[in-house]
């Protein structure tokens, strides 16, 4: 039986995502952003980010990869920057929606 909607990190650590830190976004090879209370939906083939944080580095029109995904953001409902002394530094982007395009190489 399959789910539609799968939990975030959590659980046992998958081959694709072993070697990833369970809470960032990646361009190049790079961590450039972290993310709070994702909701992976594969049966809309999307993921809802309550936040992502320290996402300066984070080019919005490329994709990029979330764990065993290659995801491409597609809405934004708010974004701010904050001062350097708040714990999260950095552009944040609230309501965040990105597309799952494909899963990630391996």
């Amino acid at each position: 039986m399959s789910s539609s909607t799968a939990k975030p990190a959590g659980g046992a650590a998958t081959a694709a995502g072993k070697d990833r830190e369970p809470d960032a976004i990646y361009q190049t090879n790079r961590v450039v952003a972290r993310v709070l209370e994702p909701e992976v939906d594969t049966e809309a083939k999307q993921i809802r980010f309550a936040e992502v944080y320290n996402s300066d580095e984070l080019v919005l029109p490329d994709d990029c990869e979330y764990q065993k995904y290659r995801i491409l953001i597609q809405r934004v409902a708010y974004a701010s920057k904050v001062n350097k002394e708040e714990p999260h530094k950095g552009r944040i982007l609230r309501g965040v929606t990105a597309e799952i395009l494909g899963y990630r190489e391996q």
